[in-house]
């Protein structure tokens, strides 16, 4: 264990991932109005939108309207997810709007790789150098080395954290080939195959490796544990989280039908007053930006927070 963080960067999710797997239409004033309600609670980071492909992801179809309905709020930095040449361009359009930076994603999990991108490994560590070269001709930095299924898979099981550390290798070597200059270290739990045990043995790993980089974990509670692997984060040191509102998203590729998306937003929150760790978050507000979620997309959410409502708002009934 490390000393604590005193402070720690929330990159909200929500809009982003939580509406590209809902089947019902999200009206475009609807996700308008609650990226705009996001930025409101404190929160510094938040992925808007995704530039992909209407057919395969009709949930951003309306991505542009969306970017450009928005009223942005200064000192918020808004992104957006790409896959490709055509997403990338599709950004860039916004460069007024969005932060754009790139990053270069890689899979521990060569079954996961072939379900989710249908290539190999080998295949997706050349598409990936080639997207960050494409990235830099464009003046877009490349700041991130991302690692998916980074504590198991559904497809291919445990992954060892030897494996991470191969995988991150092959993303460092496109940095070094390319000149990107690498800041941000991201491992997900894309399949929820985390336990405390397993964050800290390839946080260890991986920091050992490369000690002057900056951790970040993007957690999904998939089987219940996201709030323990936070904690369990935190008191590694990690200070960068990806996250939702109210649980909003998933991922559509893990072969889990109806299985919980990210850790929630404002549990996060949560954990981190409840541990005296700053979030520069309204813990109140985002709990009413989470019912707000849940009023959009029509069905509850996995949030137990936003039914239950904060601590603190007892601490003051029973003040």
């Amino acid at each position: 264990m490390t000393d604590l963080p005193k402070h720690v960067e929330i990159h909200e999710e929500g809009p982003r991932e939580g509406f590209q797997i809902e089947p019902g239409p999200i009206s475009t004033a609807d996700k308008i109005r609650l990226i705009e309600a996001l930025a409101d609670t404190g929160l510094h980071h938040i992925q808007a939108c995704s530039f992909v492909n209407p057919r395969i992801v009709p949930g951003w179809a309306d991505a542009e309207a969306v970017i450009a309905g928005f009223k942005a709020k200064p000192g918020v930095h808004y992104t957006a997810l790409w896959f490709n040449a055509n997403g990338l361009n599709r950004a860039l359009a916004f460069r007024d709007k969005l932060t754009i930076t790139g990053s270069i994603a890689l899979t521990a999990s060569e079954a996961f790789t072939q379900k989710n991108l249908h290539r190999s490994h080998a295949e997706n560590v050349e598409a990936m150098r080639k997207q960050t070269a494409l990235h830099l001709e464009n003046g877009v930095p490349v700041t991130r080395v991302g690692v998916m299924a980074a504590f198991g898979c559904n497809y291919q099981g445990d992954i060892s954290p030897a494996q991470v550390v191969r995988t991150l290798e092959d993303g460092f070597a496109i940095a070094a080939e390319t000149g990107a200059r690498i800041e941000v270290i991201s491992l997900a739990d894309t399949m929820g195959w985390a336990t405390p045990a397993r964050i800290e043995r390839v946080l260890s790993e991986v920091r050992s490796r490369w000690p002057d980089k900056q951790l970040s974990l993007h957690l999904h509670d998939t089987r219940g544990l996201a709030v323990a692997n936070a904690h369990a984060g935190l008191r590694m040191g990690v200070t960068r989280y990806d996250s939702t509102v109210g649980g909003l998203g998933g991922c559509p590729f893990a072969g889990q039908k109806g299985a919980a998306g990210n850790i929630c937003t404002e549990e996060l929150v949560l954990l981190c007053e409840e541990m005296g760790i700053s979030t520069g978050v309204d813990l109140d507000k985002l709990i009413e930006v989470g019912r707000m979620a849940e009023e959009i997309v029509g069905h509850v959410l996995p949030s137990e927070l936003i039914h239950a409502g904060s601590l603190d708002a007892f601490r003051r009934l029973a003040a």
